[in-house]
């Protein structure tokens, strides 16, 4: 972008995304080690991992994307960021349904979006990208 502080706003943006995805590789990784290791994984604990890691990747993409000037790109994070973080919290909180280890890394990882958020929905950058 040619406006330095929605530049900088995009690189705070997707320093907190790149945080998410750090979060949702170590999620992935204990997910395995345990899995190796012959504990109990269940199908949901992989498909929450997987779908975790993919919307980090995507976000990410979505942000690199917003910052070099698309607007359709940036829509998706500003929707992405407020509603990950939600959706995630609402299905960990389901009792019984995950260890408590799980739900503490996968909500752990969904707070790093929060900021991200706040950041993306910021009145320079929403006015940076109206519609013409």
């Amino acid at each position: 972008m040619e406006n330095a502080p929605v530049g900088r706003g995009l690189a705070k943006v997707k320093r907190f995304v790149a945080v998410y995805g750090a979060v949702s590789v170590a999620v992935l990784v204990v997910v395995v080690i345990l899995s190796v290791k012959g504990s109990e994984v269940t199908s949901f604990m992989w498909g929450r991992t997987g779908g975790m890691l993919a919307s980090a990747a995507v976000t990410y993409w979505l942000t690199v994307l917003a910052s070099r000037g698309a607007r359709w790109a940036y829509v998706r994070v500003r929707i992405i960021s407020v509603v990950v973080p939600i959706a995630i919290i609402a299905i960990d909180s389901v009792p019984g349904a995950l260890p408590p280890w799980f739900v503490a890394m996968q909500i752990a990882g969904a707070l790093t979006l929060v900021p991200a958020a706040f950041a993306v929905n910021r009145s320079d950058l929403r006015a940076a990208f109206s519609k013409p």
